[in-house]
């Protein structure tokens, strides 16, 4: 049981620190293109847990609607 925990948790922190490090880096990036994600706890949670497509569909929502 101790592991299963074990395993969640650091798929969890994983999940954050991918995250957190790929909007951070788009942001950097799309500063040439003129587009930015916001860093707060909902984009961090939906590209944590969605991954590039999270990331993605954030791009075209928070961007060009």
């Amino acid at each position: 049981l101790l592991v299963i925990y074990m395993k969640t948790l650091k798929w969890i922190i994983k999940s954050l620190i991918f995250g957190i490090v790929s909007i951070i880096v788009f942001n950097f990036l799309g500063v040439y293109v003129n587009l930015n994600v916001p860093i707060n706890i909902y984009t961090i949670l939906v590209t944590s847990f969605l991954r590039i497509p999270g990331l993605c569909m954030l791009i075209i929502l928070i961007n060009f609607i």
